[in-house]
């Protein structure tokens, strides 16, 4: 007698699951997935911290190194303001980062120092990037595809704080101001925060870009360039008080 054979339902189906037909739903989990869990842990908005991996808490021959740990700091000063607010239909200005080492690690560290739960946000590459051992566990994410990490990191985001890095926080920084810029996001509603104006004013010649003319002077009041701890967690702090009434 032969042997029935039962087909596995396309919903359980790796083969199927990982096709290219498949990609749509993988795309839908990487947006559902985050919003269930987010929604679960009552996460109302957040303070996004993005910057170099390379930056290490223990070379202080590197310029990085001062910037990691003003970054840890900032980042526990905001944790812990956060904390005192005792919202009671969830937590406003929880620290975000990309999950990563470097500037990412030192956020997290900041703000698991104050108590806070705090997020990253990480992303599957071919050499493996380990998520740093301060994110909250249950609010430690893995996404495949970047646009939709992309996406879950600046969408609860009230600030950005970009922090000294490279490439990929190039990147992160340009598609923010650029969605402020064309109003795809408010700039009601999301302030962006240069971190260390030394460095940034040494990477990117803005006033360059005004004389040229590829950019108006009003853009540059999209940002602000905050150079310490204090001054940044004061700006901030100021700027949220408008969702706190």
């Amino acid at each position: 007698m032969a042997k029935l054979f039962h087909p596995e339902e396309y919903y359980r189906d790796p083969a199927f699951l990982e096709s290219l037909e498949g990609r749509t739903l993988r795309i839908l989990s990487e947006y559902l997935g985050p919003m269930t869990t987010l929604d679960k842990h009552k996460i109302n908005s957040t303070i996004l911290f993005l910057g170099s991996a390379k930056a290490n808490p223990i070379s202080p021959d590197s310029i990085l190194y001062r910037y990691y740990w003003e970054v840890e700091e900032l980042a526990y000063l905001l944790a812990k303001w956060a904390i005192s607010l005792k919202k009671p239909k969830g937590k406003d200005f929880v620290v975000c980062t990309g999950a990563g080492p470097g500037m990412m690690e030192a956020a997290n560290r900041g703000a698991a120092r104050a108590g806070g739960k705090t997020i990253g946000m990480n992303i599957a590459l071919p050499q493996a990037q380990e998520p740093n051992p301060y994110i909250t566990p249950d609010l430690s994410f893995t996404f495949h595809y970047f646009f939709m990490r992309k996406f879950w990191l600046v969408y609860k985001a009230r600030a950005v704080v970009i922090c000294p890095g490279g490439y990929g926080t190039l990147d992160e920084f340009f598609e923010i101001i650029t969605l402020l810029q064309t109003s795809k996001i408010s700039k009601k509603e999301m302030t962006l925060v240069l971190y260390g104006e030394d460095y940034w004013r040494k990477v990117i010649k803005f006033e360059n870009l005004i004389k040229m003319k590829a950019i108006c002077a009003e853009d540059l009041s999209l940002f602000k360039f905050c150079s310490s701890p204090r001054e940044a967690f004061q700006f901030l702090r100021k700027r949220f008080s408008v969702f706190l009434k």
